[in-house]
């Protein structure tokens, strides 16, 4: 399977998209006024006890407190007595009010919650993650030959900041490259203590790479991956990352291309048509079915719906070739929705039990692609298919949209800063496809708003990159997320 890596690179946002096999699998998106917090370590301070819970708000500097839960710390207390049993202990043998605290973020702030805490910490690198405070070696479940998990065990022992957990992408390397890695995050935890000594309580003390380097941490399974990035600047900062840090890889530095086509490069792979897509409910099978996504604060479900498709020869197999069609289809979804926790799946009822367990088969076999952990629990009492996936990041829709106004949080409206994005691109795309002399933004008054204060600035970058004028035009029958690009009339371009 070829794997092909696209990043969108502006001022304020940066857009990652996985392909395999020339298919869209993944989307990040990392916005400066957002950037992400997993695993970011800070000194924090304890800011209150919930013993009914047994769990602590920590203050680390963000607008909410963060959550830190018993079952998330090392089983120490503070006389240095090591607990066995943490589902059964006291928070308060452990932390106390005003007590300042180490701790790394685990898990985004998600809706009205604040981010997650551990003090269970976690350094990753290219094929190791170093676990502080854990003298124990142990390999991804995801390496499932015994005889290599044997011979990675015996690659590496526990160093003296703790063990190391060997990555999927440990499969297969040679001994150097695992002790390259293990002195990387050997230093980089010095480095961290030290800092931690240093600062003040509410601070951060260590933080986690930015996305353009995390690609290529994380993501890069292949040596023949193939890196195109829109952004000069970028391309020799990763090109210096893997010169630095992937020295066994320093063929990919030469597949990380930089992309200068006057086309933007999400338009030149239908990047922005599956984007817009993968923000609607309804998904249309080839078949003639659809799904139904309907994303809430507890769990998403997905319906599957036979819709225009009637089959050829019984009801059975209708159903059953509808069911197996959204097999493949939902478990694209969930990862380019980066949809999780709770899932619930809705197929259409089936009575033979051997469709049921085929149907099961499939949906693990595609579910498995994806490098998030997922567990299928099988079919329930009512026939529905529960699974969950790990959730660490906000979903797709939480970070390009925001609660609709107009129907009373009911549903979800493009957020004022993506609408804004969008039209930054479409005026990019109407300089590569007319010879206009300059450019009209008619939007509605809200979006204009956001234009000539947040985004005045990109504005003006825009026109001076364009080297043609724009001029936003409030239209008051314009929804929030409708707009249009029009040619600047002559006598006007004259005055601008």
């Amino acid at each position: 399977m070829t794997q092909e890596i696209l990043v969108n690179v502006t001022p304020r946002e940066v857009r990652v998209a996985l392909l395999e096999s020339g298919v869209l699998q993944e989307l990040y998106i990392e916005r400066s006024v957002h950037q992400g917090l997993v695993g970011n370590i800070y000194k924090g301070r304890v800011s209150r006890l919930l013993p009914g819970i047994q769990a602590a708000f920590v203050d680390i500097g963000l607008d909410r407190s963060a959550f830190l839960h018993i079952a998330d710390m090392h089983n120490t207390d503070r006389a240095g007595e090591v607990i066995a049993d943490l589902a059964n202990a006291d928070i308060r043998n452990f932390l106390s009010a005003g007590q300042e605290l180490l701790v790394q973020v685990y898990k985004e702030p998600l809706g009205s919650k604040g981010a997650r805490l551990t003090t269970q910490f976690t350094i990753p690198s290219r094929y190791l993650v170093l676990t502080p405070g854990i003298s124990q070696n142990v390999v991804s479940q995801k390496i499932t030959d015994e005889a290599e998990r044997a011979r990675l065990l015996t690659m590496l022992t526990p160093g003296p900041h703790g063990g190391y957990i060997f990555r999927t992408l440990a499969e297969g390397v040679t001994q150097a490259e695992l002790e390259a890695d293990k002195n990387f995050l050997d230093a980089m935890w010095v480095e961290v203590d030290a800092n931690c000594r240093q600062s003040q309580a509410i601070s951060r003390v260590y933080e986690e790479i930015p996305i353009v380097l995390r690609v290529l941490r994380d993501l890069v399974g292949y040596r023949q991956a193939k890196i195109q990035v829109d952004h000069l600047a970028t391309v020799e900062q990763m090109r210096l990352y893997v010169q630095l840090y992937m020295p066994d890889m320093l063929t990919l530095a030469e597949n990380i291309i930089f992309y200068d086509a006057p086309q933007p490069i999400f338009d030149s792979y239908f990047i922005e048509e599956e984007l817009q897509k993968a923000l609607e409910r309804k998904v249309p099978l080839s078949s003639g079915g659809h799904l139904i996504f309907d994303q809430t604060e507890a769990m998403t479900t997905v319906d599957v719906n036979t819709g225009s498709y009637i089959g050829q020869h019984n009801l059975e197999q209708t159903i059953f070739k509808t069911n197996f069609e959204a097999v493949d289809v939902i478990a694209r979804q969930v990862r380019l929705r980066n949809l999780g926790g709770i899932i619930i799946i809705d197929f259409i009822d089936m009575t033979d039990p051997l469709h049921q367990e085929q149907l099961l088969t499939a949906l693990t076999t595609a579910l498995a692609q994806d490098s998030v952990k997922t567990q299928v629990s099988g079919l329930s009492g009512l026939g529905l298919v529960q699974m969950t996936r790990k959730r660490t990041h906000e979903s797709l829709e939480h970070i390009l949209c925001e609660a609709c106004p107009t129907c009373q949080s009911r549903g979800t409206v493009k957020s004022l800063q993506t609408v804004c994005y969008e039209i930054f691109r479409e005026l990019k795309r109407a300089a590569f496809r007319y010879p206009w002399g300059g450019f009209v933004v008619c939007a509605a008054a809200e979006v204009i708003n956001e234009l000539m204060n947040e985004e005045a600035i990109m504005l003006e970058m825009l026109e001076t990159e364009l080297s043609k004028p724009i001029k936003l035009q409030t239209d008051n029958f314009y929804g929030r997320e409708r707009f249009n690009i029009l040619p600047m009339p002559d006598k006007e371009k004259n005055l601008c």
